[in-house]
């Protein structure tokens, strides 16, 4: 259970490299500074939006594959794990090789309700998760992973959320960054924000490479338990 809880921490820290809810979270502190207003509220909303959604997504899909496991009563053999590991890591390879996605333009009618009524910003954030959590390859990763455990360990629904928190480490940073006026952390907040938004599909896709490599490795090295 250690190796999966390590596994489900890597994981989640190459989830946490999200350009997308970095640009969104930079773009909700510039307009609360342009109308002087805290982006405290904005930004917490979007992210609790991202946060319910993408843990009701994995407690829902972990129960359905409890369920389905007991159903018919699968037993993970050895074979079935490596094999696992051999597609999973295929697929992080393969994910490398796809565009990633760095655009932040969310239009422009959004920005007066919100400025009036921040909660909207949840709404934002929830409809935005219902749209990535299936596709976080990451994230379905670990669920599975997660799933595979015979039987679930005691609080397993505190680990999916203890994952989505630290999937949301990148955003949480820029906030607090942004709260803080001093020089200097205006200069770590413009420096982490250039640097993510440059650096970050880049090592995005190192590390699907790496740790693809590292399952697709490990599968072969028990090759003999795949037949």
């Amino acid at each position: 259970m250690a190796a999966a809880i390590l596994t489900m921490l890597g994981l989640a820290l190459l989830d946490a490299l999200d350009v997308l809810l970095v640009a969104i979270t930079t773009a909700v502190v510039a307009d609360a500074r342009l109308t002087r207003r805290s982006p405290l509220s904005g930004v917490l909303s979007f992210l609790a939006g991202v946060f319910a959604v993408s843990l009701a997504f994995g407690v829902c899909t972990v129960l359905g594959l409890d369920f389905l496991v007991r159903l018919f009563d699968f037993e993970l053999t050895p074979a079935l794990r490596y094999w696992g590991e051999l597609a999973i890591g295929l697929v992080l390879i393969a994910v490398a090789a796809l565009p990633v996605g760095t655009s932040s333009t969310v239009g422009g009618r959004w920005v007066e309700p919100v400025r009036q009524h921040p909660w909207l910003m949840g709404v934002i954030g929830f409809t935005l998760g219902l749209a990535k959590v299936p596709t976080s390859v990451p994230y379905l990763a670990a669920l599975a992973i997660l799933a595979s455990q015979r039987p679930l360990p005691v609080g397993w629904p505190l680990l999916i959320a203890a994952y989505c928190a630290i999937a949301l480490v990148l955003p949480l940073l820029v906030l607090a960054l942004a709260l803080r006026r001093t020089p200097r952390t205006r200069r770590v907040y413009r420096l982490l924000v250039r640097g993510i938004t440059r650096y970050g599909p880049p090592v995005v896709r190192v590390l699907f490479v790496v740790i693809g490599a590292a399952l697709v490795v490990d599968a072969l090295v028990h090759g003999s338990q795949l037949w």
